[in-house]
């Protein structure tokens, strides 16, 4: 099973989301069953390790994301992963406009598995710091959500 968290740049949203699953798959015993990944649908960040706020907000919670390093996405992801799972309507459109036709990856919002009447992870860059925590709560809900949804027979 393979997980991409998708945003724009691959520097705030989509390396925590990464974090934040690795920890859910880790305290289910699940880190070798699921490869996980993220990038951005933009290329302004390339090679560039998160958000310097997205790493503190994430070291609080005991999640190391500073050795992620920012990539693009790419039409060859939608063969390789298995769930491209978006930050919000804007990446989605990106995502389905990218997607080839052979393609049997689920292309969605990440925030589609949470309990939550949110349907998007907004983007924190240029507002402070309680940005960093509102995005991680949220994708902490997501990725508890995600778990049953593969525990439970994808």
């Amino acid at each position: 099973m393979k997980v991409l968290f998708v945003c724009l740049g691959n520097i705030c949203r989509s390396p925590t989301a990464e974090g934040v699953f690795r920890r859910a798959l880790a305290q289910a015993g699940w880190e070798d069953r699921v490869v996980v990944d993220s990038c951005g649908v933009g290329p302004w960040h390339v090679g560039s390790a998160p958000d310097p706020r997205a790493q503190a907000a994430a070291k609080q919670r005991g999640i190391d994301i500073s050795g992620l390093k920012a990539r693009q996405l790419n039409a060859e992801d939608f063969f390789e992963f298995d769930y491209v799972l978006g930050m919000d309507r804007d990446n989605l459109r990106t995502m389905q406009a990218m997607k080839p036709e052979q393609s049997n990856a689920h292309v969605g919002l990440f925030l589609d598995f949470a309990e939550t009447a949110d349907s998007e992870v907004p983007d924190p860059y240029y507002g402070g710091d309680e940005g960093f925590e509102n995005v991680l709560r949220m994708l902490e809900a997501a990725a508890d959500g995600l778990m049953k949804h593969l525990q439970h027979g994808r």
